[in-house]
C-alpha cells in the first residue's frame, strides 16, 4: 500500500457485467463513507456491497432492475463525493457508529515510526488516538480492515523486512493507513501497540469486529488509566 497523495478524480459508476456495477468515488479517503451510506440506504435490488482500497462492487439479484439501481447508485456516488450524504452530516445508521479500540502504545516500532515522521513518541500517539478512522475494505486476512483518516495526514513505509510472527492485537501503519491484525501472522506493517480485544471471532455474529464503512477511535489505555 502507498501513502503517496492520489489525485482526485470524476466519481463514477460503471457497469462491471449485467448484474454488477463499479463505483469510484471522486477520491479513494470517501471508500468508508460511500459504503456505509450505500448500507443506510438499502436500495433495493442490491445483495452485496463489495469494498476495495479505491472503488466499492456492487451487485444485482437481477438484469431487470439494473437501470433503476444505477439511477440510485449515481445519486448516492454524487452525493457522498460532494460532502452531502447523511454519513457526512453525522445521521448514519447506527451500524456505523464508532469502534472504541482500547491500545497500549508499547509496539516495537513506535521510535521508528516516530523518527521517521519527525516527531516524538508522544505526539505520535496523540495523532493516532485524535484521528477518525474509517475501515475502507476489508482484506489479507478476515477481519482485518484497512483503517484511513481525513486527519491522519501522514505517510509510514512499511518494514524493508516483514516479519514471520506478528501477535494478534497488533496495532499497525503502512502508508497511510492503519489497522489491527485480528490474528497471528506473518507481516510487514510497522507496529506501534497492542490491543487485548479480540477482533475476529467465529462465535460473535458478525464475526468481524471492524467491517467496511465503520469508524474507529483508538485510546490511550495508559493516558485513560
Amino acid at each position: 500500500m502507498s501513502g503517496a497523495p492520489r489525485i482526485r478524480e470524476a466519481a463514477a459508476v460503471r457497469c462491471a457485467g449485467d448484474r454488477a456495477f463499479l463505483l469510484t468515488p471522486d477520491d479513494p479517503q470517501r471508500v468508508g463513507r460511500l459504503v456505509a451510506e450505500l448500507a443506510g440506504c438499502s436500495v433495493a435490488g442490491v445483495v452485496d456491497i463489495l469494498p476495495a482500497a479505491e472503488t466499492v462492487l456492487v451487485t444485482l439479484d437481477s438484469v431487470r432492475c439494473a437501470p433503476r439501481v444505477r439511477h440510485e447508485l449515481e445519486r448516492i456516488v454524487a452525493e457522498v463525493s460532494a460532502g452531502q450524504s447523511d454519513v457526512s452530516r453525522g445521521t448514519c445508521d447506527p451500524a456505523t457508529e464508532s469502534v472504541c479500540i482500547p491500545v497500549r502504545y508499547d509496539g516495537p516500532d513506535l521510535d521508528t515510526v516516530a523518527g521517521i515522521l519527525d516527531l516524538r513518541p508522544d505526539q505520535v500517539i496523540a495523532a493516532h488516538t485524535a484521528a477518525t478512522w474509517q475501515c475502507a475494505f476489508v482484506g489479507f486476512a478476515p477481519g482485518f480492515g484497512y483503517l484511513t483518516a481525513a486527519d491522519w495526514q501522514r505517510s509510514v513505509p512499511r518494514r524493508d523486512t516483514a516479519r514471520t510472527r506478528i501477535p494478534a492485537g497488533s496495532v499497525g501503519l503502512a502508508g497511510g493507513w492503519s489497522a489491527v491484525y485480528p490474528r497471528e501472522t506473518p507481516g510487514g506493517w510497522q507496529l506501534i501497540g497492542t490491543t487485548a480485544l479480540t477482533m475476529w471471532d467465529t462465535e460473535r455474529d458478525p464475526p468481524a469486529l471492524v467491517h467496511a464503512g465503520a469508524r474507529v477511535r483508538f485510546v490511550d489505555v495508559d493516558a485513560a488509566s
